[in-house]
């Protein structure tokens, strides 16, 4: 289905105000990584926000997801106080994990073998 203009907005602003929180709360920064947020969904009734993040260098991916879960409240919180005279609601906060750097690096691991397979073939 498609994204409707207002989800999009609505997106963008989520996106930018959640960047400032995490720098501000200290979770960009996980386990010696680096935590961003690679994307954000809002559902049609805008009463659902969808945060996929992207870890970089995150030993333990779970755990990190599970220290933005428990900052869950700490994090609505804030997030309301930014958007306050933008939203009337502020939209239920879901966190995923961001999964399409690991599909980039199986693709080019795999454009390997399969240039490595080529070579060996035509010696």
């Amino acid at each position: 289905m498609q994204e409707s203009k207002r989800q999009k907005q609505v997106a963008g602003l989520l996106n930018e105000e959640m960047n400032r929180i995490f720098q501000r709360l200290g979770l960009n920064m996980i386990e010696g990584g680096m935590v961003s947020i690679a994307g954000v969904k809002v559902t049609p009734d805008l009463l659902e926000a969808r945060f996929y993040l992207s870890f970089f260098q995150v030993k333990d991916k779970t755990a990190a997801l599970q220290q933005i879960e428990e900052r869950h409240h700490e994090i609505k919180k804030e997030l309301a106080a930014a958007i306050r005279h933008q939203l009337r609601n502020v939209p239920v906060l879901k966190f995923f994990e961001d999964e399409t750097l690991d599909h980039v690096f199986r693709m080019e691991e795999l454009f390997k073998k399969l240039d490595e397979e080529r070579k060996n073939k035509k010696e």
